[in-house]
């Protein structure tokens, strides 16, 4: 960011007084240019003992699986951005079920929130974003095919919760230093 989008003066990053975070702030009209984190929302359609996966249609990790999400929208709820979301990549009719994981990935300012969601009927397709929509037994899911790390925590989150029988929320994050690490052999 280098002008202020109230003023259109040159801005710096600093710390304001009585904050502990470097912000944009504009010297002329003295406006704070607060940045936070995106939230991304999604859900595990679900019919009978099968969750509906689409494989990606666009980059990043075209052509590997994922639940149906992106990025909310301003003006919609959580549980809004999800249902549009899972009607834009699968052309699905669903109600939303419950709240099941709440996944942060500090490295990209992201806080990923996902629901279960009970499929109201089959008549499912691919979305502009997907090549293909398919159910799955949660013993066929294609882990080696899946896009992200988010997605594969709420599906391994929901298929804990099924096992127990439990309606219990997950919480999780993606380390990306551990993760280099892991794969370095450290």
């Amino acid at each position: 960011m280098n002008y202020c989008s109230a003023c259109g003066a040159s801005i710096t990053k600093q710390i304001i007084p009585g904050d502990d975070v470097p912000r944009y702030f504009c010297g002329a009209c003295e406006t704070v240019h607060y940045q936070n984190p995106n939230v991304v929302v999604g859900c595990i359609p679900i019919h009978k003992d099968q969750i509906l996966l689409c494989k990606r249609a666009i980059e990043p990790r075209l052509g590997f699986w994922t639940i149906p999400g992106g990025f909310m929208e301003n003006g919609e709820t959580t549980e809004e951005g999800a249902m549009r979301e899972a009607n834009e990549e699968a052309n699905t009719n669903l109600e939303i079920i419950d709240l099941i994981t709440v996944y942060s990935i500090k490295h990209i300012d992201q806080v990923h929130i996902c629901y279960t969601a009970k499929l109201l009927d089959l008549d499912y397709s691919p979305g502009i974003e997907s090549l293909e929509v398919k159910l799955f037994h949660p013993s066929e899911i294609p882990w080696k095919e899946i896009a992200f790390t988010s997605t594969s925590f709420a599906l391994k989150a929901y298929i804990k919760n099924v096992e127990n029988g439990e309606s219990k929320v997950h919480r999780g994050s993606f380390d990306l230093e551990k993760w280099k690490n892991e794969r370095e052999g450290f």
